[in-house]
């Protein structure tokens, strides 16, 4: 079966795949993001609690930040299990996207508690 009759999200089968050391790599990575969505979601409560806005504000912001930080670990957490099997599943797009906005929104908030 050659690659124009497979569909395009399909895998050709992976027998006997020795996958070195990158699965590790990769579950590094996400530890390594995970920990730093952690930090900037830690200071950001930090500035929260020494915010002068008010407390609909803070709380709002605090919702934010706690949801943002939680999608992230739980989808971090699940790919990183999934790094245990042979060859894990494709990261579907629109889970990508999630966490790029995750990602990009923490980088915000982490770029705006160090420039005030």
């Amino acid at each position: 079966m050659g690659d124009a009759q497979r569909g395009a999200g399909s895998r050709p089968p992976a027998p006997g795949r020795d996958p070195g050391l990158q699965p590790e790599r990769t579950r590094l990575a996400w530890r390594r993001t995970t920990l730093s969505c952690t930090v900037v979601a830690l200071l950001a409560g930090r500035r929260l609690l020494r915010s002068t806005a008010p407390f609909a504000v803070d709380v709002a912001l605090a919702a934010l930040v706690a949801l943002l930080w939680l999608t992230f670990v739980a989808v971090s957490h699940r790919r990183v299990r999934a790094m245990a099997t042979g060859r894990p599943p494709d990261l579907p797009a629109w889970i990508a996207l999630l966490l790029a906005g995750c990602t990009v929104t923490l980088a915000v908030f982490g770029a705006a508690i160090v420039v005030s």
